[in-house]
């Protein structure tokens, strides 16, 4: 006579459990301690959503146009003659796309006006808000979309080849996004 064996039906019960919610778990940890970075390609920093022309007081000067833009500082010494030129050449190797965007010289009162006199580069220029101007202390670069939302910054290096290769890096950027832009 056969005697009743116990089922088995528990363990394999505990292994489906296992097997499908401990992924979830997992993916949950990883997501909530930051360890995933979610395969980013962009090589500026992101600015927040929020952060436009217009909550920084400031009429869009190039309005339906893509922009790079660069606040010009009181002395301008070899690192913003890097970033003036980097800014030029970086308009210059967008090719085809050029007419999409402007770079754009952003002034305050204080700035160093003659440099851009020296130089000869035509760069459109505008007048900095406030706002505007405490947000590019560090001689950044800032990408602009055409609706007037600031999208990317490049914080402001020291170096030739340094700047060179943050101009590369925010060309890549800026075609990726003239590529996926209805707009502008």
């Amino acid at each position: 006579m056969n005697s009743p064996s116990k089922p088995k039906g528990n363990k394999t019960l505990y292994m489906l459990i296992l097997v499908f919610i401990l992924p979830v778990v997992v993916a949950k940890l990883v997501l909530s301690m930051d360890l995933y970075n979610g395969a980013a390609t962009n090589k500026g920093e992101l600015i927040a959503a929020d952060v436009n022309y217009q909550t920084l007081a400031m009429v869009n000067p190039q309005p339906q146009m893509w922009q790079l833009l660069y606040l010009l500082p009181k002395e301008c010494l070899e690192q913003c003659q890097q970033r003036l030129y980097v800014l030029h050449q970086s308009h210059v190797a967008l090719g085809k796309h050029q007419d999409r965007v402007s770079p754009i010289i952003l002034l305050t009162p204080d700035s160093d006006k003659d440099i851009l006199i020296k130089l000869q580069v035509p760069f459109a220029t505008a007048t900095a808000s406030p706002a505007m101007t405490a947000l590019l202390t560090k001689q950044q670069m800032i990408i602009v979309d055409p609706l007037g939302s600031l999208v990317m910054k490049y914080p402001g290096i020291v170096g030739e080849q340094e700047n060179i290769a943050q101009g590369k890096s925010m060309i890549g950027d800026l075609r990726k996004m003239l590529k996926l832009s209805r707009v502008g």
